[in-house]
């Protein structure tokens, strides 16, 4: 379902793309409908993300939070995808704007901005998102680091960008080895 959803988003934007704080909470909805009530909305409390030492914004500086993120990836479209991508994934869990499904919808958005960059959906299995629900460890890894770059004041996703380029690579060459197979 995700994924036939980010085949209609990329459609459009094929005459340009915005992240909106509106999109954010499109997706939202849509990976959390069945899950959370709370889908498609900011949340209005403040949140502890648990075995973290990370403390997300208070509830009332959440949405200037995600207009900035969405204006860094608009002004900075020209990145590459993996940057982008990485950015958002580290970006969205350090917000934490939502209730619930932030995990899921970090994910989300940090895949469709990455084949809305590209211009297609990414083919292959075992998809970024499947690798990183799999093997987490590795993921918690790279935000702790985006994280501690912010604390110094500093964009730096670098690890994040490593972690997604090397997935992107697997998820791919799931493509090659079935034209093998075929």
């Amino acid at each position: 379902m995700l994924f036939s959803a980010i085949e209609r988003m990329i459609e459009p934007s094929k005459g340009g793309f915005s992240l909106t704080p509106e999109l954010l909470c499109d997706l939202h909805k849509l990976v959390i409908q069945d899950i959370y009530t709370c889908a498609g909305c900011f949340r209005k409390q403040n949140v502890a993300i648990m075995n973290t030492p990370h403390v997300p914004p208070p509830w009332g500086r959440v949405e200037k939070f995600v207009d900035e993120m969405c204006a860094y990836v608009n002004d900075n479209f020209g990145k590459s995808a993996i940057h982008l991508a990485a950015y958002l994934m580290w970006r969205h869990n350090w917000i934490h704007p939502f209730a619930g499904g932030n995990g899921r919808t970090s994910r989300g958005v940090s895949y469709l901005v990455m084949s809305v960059r590209l211009g297609f959906v990414l083919p292959g299995k075992n998809t970024i998102p499947q690798q990183i629900v799999n093997c987490r460890a590795p993921y918690y890894d790279a935000l702790t680091a985006a994280d501690l770059a912010d604390t110094a004041g500093r964009i730096d996703v670098s690890q994040m960008e490593e972690l997604l380029s090397n997935m992107l690579a697997a998820q791919l060459l799931s493509v090659h080895n079935q034209a093998m197979s075929e």
